[in-house]
């Protein structure tokens, strides 16, 4: 069966609704699939209330932005409990976060760049469930001072430092095994616009991480070689980690297509991601 473990809807910065969502996953022969969000579950929560997938296999998930022992990371949480108050109450943290992140770029911007958001900007980023970089980007790109999200991110946005903004990797995997959820490693080589690592440089990082209680890695990723996908298997297995899979979709907000799980379009199936077999 086909699989992706990674999307992303408009209650984070994906740009599709998830009926928009499920109804592509449905016609792209998708089997089993997780909503990934960042830091909001308000996705899993619609598909459930409004039996948006009574026909394919839905995996409730979510996407915790981390740091910790010099680590900055993202964790997928799959088959949480979205009411569990441990997990609830640290996405209302999160919120709070990101809210102070965002202060944070509005100033940059209007500091550094002599940009001032007009008030029905702030008022739609401040209207996000879950609001991120790149929505601020599509603001920049809708004014014309770049052509996509990507370039007005590394132009304007990526110097602002935005410290002390990021859960701690310790109550982010609390929160997910607490809800019942196996906590992933996610694109841990490194995601869209992050350094990439090599496996001499990620072997430490990935025992760090060992050490904090993760029960699994993304080892199939869109933006990820057969060899670099091969690596993470055999460290997966080495140390008995689940095998987890995603496009990390974000619907016109990247160029990454439903169900992509390698760089070159290769096929990966249910089999192959034994993480499945706890859903």
């Amino acid at each position: 069966m086909n699989v992706d473990l990674h999307l992303h809807s408009n209650y984070s910065d994906g740009s599709d609704s998830v009926e928009e969502l499920v109804e592509k996953l449905r016609n792209g022969d998708i089997k089993i699939f997780a909503l990934t969000d960042h830091d909001t579950v308000c996705g899993c929560q619609e598909i459930v209330q409004k039996k948006l997938a009574k026909d394919i296999k839905f995996v409730q998930g979510i996407e915790l932005t981390c740091s910790g022992n010099g680590v900055n990371c993202h964790l997928l949480g799959y088959n949480c409990d979205i009411n569990n108050q441990t997990l609830t109450g640290l996405i209302n943290k999160g919120k709070k976060l990101r809210r102070i992140k965002l202060d944070k770029r509005i100033k940059y911007l209007k500091d550094v760049w002599n940009i001032d958001l007009t008030q029905n900007e702030i008022d739609w980023l401040y209207s996000r469930e879950s609001v991120v970089k790149t929505h601020i980007a599509n603001v920049l790109v809708n004014r014309g001072l770049a052509q996509d999200n990507l370039s007005a991110m590394k132009k304007y946005l990526d110097g602002c430092k935005t410290e002390k903004t990021r859960f701690s990797i310790d109550e982010a995997i609390d929160a997910i095994i607490t809800s019942g959820g196996i906590p992933v490693f996610a694109h841990p080589l490194g995601g869209e616009g992050e350094k990439h690592y090599t496996p001499n440089e990620f072997m430490p990082i990935l025992s760090k991480m060992i050490n904090y209680g993760i029960k699994g890695l993304e080892c199939y990723y869109s933006r990820y070689t057969a060899e670099e996908a091969t690596f993470l298997v055999e460290c997966a297995n080495r140390f008995n980690l689940f095998i987890s899979g995603g496009s990390d979709y974000h619907g016109f907000n990247k160029d990454i297509s439903i169900g992509r799980l390698s760089s070159d379009g290769s096929i990966v199936q249910s089999e192959q991601l034994t993480i499945i077999q706890e859903f």
